[in-house]
């Protein structure tokens, strides 16, 4: 089948104006009519469909082999599941797109699932890209390293690995047996001497002639073999070389190949599971309980395990495995490879739908199984059986994380558990490189997704004023609060919540996602802190918000912390085993290390900036020829007028723009 075009499976097509939409005055309606009014010059084509809400946001996203079919059913009253009854009392318009077979269809519907994110859309949580290993091969000496991202650089590719400790772990035993360089090709170059890693036998030390070229390119060539799972020829050919040296009496060089065929043996053997008689598969496995789904993912290269990710999909509760594990899939490979077999835990509705649509992707043949008998079951179970205790352990956690919620409640006397806990820190050195850092937590634990640093701009500010900081902080946060239409709005567009605490109907967009607006706010200080924090939120006029200053003890004694809350004389002290106590405190450590991890970043940036590159006319001729005849920017700033002139490309008027520049920045 031939590949369709990109632009019809990578990226979103232009919107083709079919059906009628509603007339102009009539746009705020929603419901069952205003579908209806679509479905009158829709075409039974395939294609892809678009439902959108009264704020023009994107709620769901569908294919379908006849759109008029599809929408049609929309559209009718009555039949329909309490999930699409929800969605489609709140369609207030549509869009759509034609497309030219169902597959293609599929895959566009993939793709714009991930970009516009649709609340009712089964949605991937995590995707990042995987790592690769690379096998550089744009120098004389070829690198092996960990690549992300674009595959635009010469040499072989081999991935993808399910972490980049998985990543590390199979480069270190590479390392190990082939002894293949890591080193970056600037330190290559300026090598004068073996490094520890040819010292301890982790590389064959190419930049200093410790092994020749050649030699160095059949250790290359072997370990390219090895990854793509000739495993046993290298072996194979090792135990020839070794049974050769030992003939020759070359001890030294049989007893280097009797190490390299240990480290094989021991890499060989550790594997968590057999993939024998598989070359290349991913198998997907889906467990559901207490109203998620986990989706465990294994990859398996050149006959190896290459590691696992667990996945937890954003889905509604009333899906069947196989329809998240279906719409999973097919997200799953929007960006990413696709490998020749895929073994998955259900039977997938539209498998055949799925395998062509995979197959025109990949441009060739992609075979999805779901298998009853034979070694093929035994790796889907070993996946099944990690899906569940990944959701065990993430149930455990979330239930222990929503009592700590719980009992920070109490403790305070808050109306109900906090589902979001926003906690500021400030971190510099004696004022300068100064950042506030806003760190988030929620039902599940840290969303660093949403954590924020805020460079302190005003110019006021006197440098180490921790109160000016804060103030600066959390006036720009409360501006931001006050100014936002939907306060009291999820990210995601939440259903009321009922007795249980979760959606109506089982709605797990109030379990699984952290409101924009905060219900609690932790300020790392003491009474002074705290005031500043109050007076910021009353100039935003929020008053509808918690906040705490939490103050370290005497002798910034860990679990003796003060808590200063508005109205109240006296600070609280919490018991020291109280596991509230130590909630909170990992709460504030996290404020503090990324408040600090942030001031470090900062700080690296301006050691590594040249005030040179500020001066107008200073390129990078110029900038090499002064620092190779100061040596250093900061000696060009102590230098006299003659001595600027002196150097070579620096003009009388050129040395004078420099000198000014200096002398006024310290004038």
């Amino acid at each position: 089948m031939p590949k369709p075009p990109p632009e019809q499976t990578r990226t979103e097509p232009e919107t083709v104006p079919l059906g009628v939409p509603a007339p102009e005055a009539e746009q705020r309606r929603t419901g069952p009519q205003v579908i209806a009014e679509y479905v009158k010059t829709l075409p039974s084509g395939p294609g892809v469909y678009r439902m959108l809400n009264s704020d023009g946001d994107v709620i769901y996203v569908g294919k379908a082999r006849s759109l008029k079919a599809r929408v049609s059913n929309y559209a009718r009253l009555g039949g329909h599941t309490n999930r699409i009854a929800r969605m489609i009392a709140a369609t207030a318009s549509m869009e759509f797109v034609t497309v030219r077979t169902e597959a293609e269809a599929l895959l566009l519907e993939a793709n714009l699932i991930k970009r516009f994110r649709p609340r009712f859309n089964v949605l991937m949580r995590d995707d990042k890209s995987f790592p690769y290993i690379l096998m550089a091969r744009d120098h004389a000496a070829p690198r092996i390293l960990k690549h992300r991202g674009a595959r635009n650089r010469k040499g072989d590719y081999f991935g993808p690995f399910a972490s980049a400790g998985a990543v590390n772990r199979t480069i270190g035993m590479l390392q190990r047996v082939f002894l293949l360089r890591t080193c970056s090709d600037s330190e290559y170059e300026n090598r004068t001497r073996p490094c520890m890693l040819w010292q301890i036998k982790r590389c064959s030390a190419p930049c200093t002639g410790e092994v020749s070229m050649e030699e160095y390119a059949k250790q290359v060539d072997e370990a390219v073999r090895f990854l793509r799972g000739e495993s046993q020829n290298v072996r194979e050919k090792y135990q020839q070389l070794m049974t050769e040296a030992a003939d020759n009496l070359e001890f030294e060089r049989a007893a280097k190949y009797r190490n390299r065929l240990w480290a094989l043996a021991h890499v060989t053997s550790d594997q968590t599971i057999s993939a024998a008689g598989i070359e290349e598969a991913d198998v997907f496995a889906a467990h559901q309980e207490g109203g998620q789904t986990c989706i465990q993912v294994f990859f398996f290269r050149t006959g190896q395990n290459w590691g696992n990710r667990a996945y937890f999909p954003r889905a509604d509760r009333s899906l069947e495995p196989s329809e998240v594990l279906a719409s999973f899939i097919a997200q799953f490979y929007d960006d990413k490879p696709v490998p020749r077999l895929i073994l998955t835990s259900h039977e997938l509705p539209e498998r055949d739908l799925m395998a062509e649509a995979l197959t025109t992707k990949a441009a060739r043949k992609v075979e999805i199984s779901n298998p009853k008998r034979g070694g093929k079951t035994d790796l889907v179970a070993h996946a099944t059986d990690n899906a569940r205790e990944a959701l065990q352990r993430k149930l455990s956690e979330t239930a222990s994380q929503t009592a700590l919620m719980k009992g920070l409640a109490e403790r305070f006397g808050l109306p109900q558990a906090p589902r979001r806990i926003e906690v500021y820190d400030n971190s510099h050195i004696s004022g300068t490189d100064a950042i506030g850092a806003m760190i988030v937590a929620g039902p599940e634990g840290f969303a660093k997704n949403q954590y924020r640093k805020f460079n302190i701009k005003s110019q006021t500010v006197t440098p180490g004023d921790d109160y000016a900081m804060m103030r600066e902080v959390l006036t720009r946060r409360f501006k931001r609060l006050a100014s936002d239409t939907a306060d009291s709005v999820s990210s995601t567009v939440q259903a009321p919540k009922n007795e249980t605490g979760t959606g109506q109907d089982g709605d797990e967009d109030i379990l699984q996602s952290v409101p924009t607006r905060p219900d609690l706010i932790l300020i790392d200080g003491g009474a002074g802190q705290l005031a500043v924090a109050r007076q910021a939120m009353d100039e935003a006029g929020i008053s509808d918000i918690a906040v705490i200053g939490v103050a370290k003890g005497p002798e910034r004694d860990a679990g003796r912390e003060h808590f200063h809350i508005p109205g109240e004389m006296r600070p609280r002290m919490l018991e020291p085993r109280d596991p509230v106590l130590y909630f909170v405190q990992r709460l504030r450590d996290e404020a503090h290390r990324f408040a600090i991890g942030s001031h470090r970043s900062k700080r690296a940036k301006g050691l590594s900036s040249n005030p040179l590159d500020e001066i107008p006319g200073i390129g990078p001729t110029r900038r090499r020829a002064l620092l190779r005849h100061f040596g250093s920017a900061k000696a060009v700033s102590r230098a006299a007028m003659e001595d600027l002139k002196a150097v070579s490309g620096i003009s009388a008027e050129m040395a004078q723009k420099i000198y000014d520049f200096f002398h006024e920045k310290r004038g």
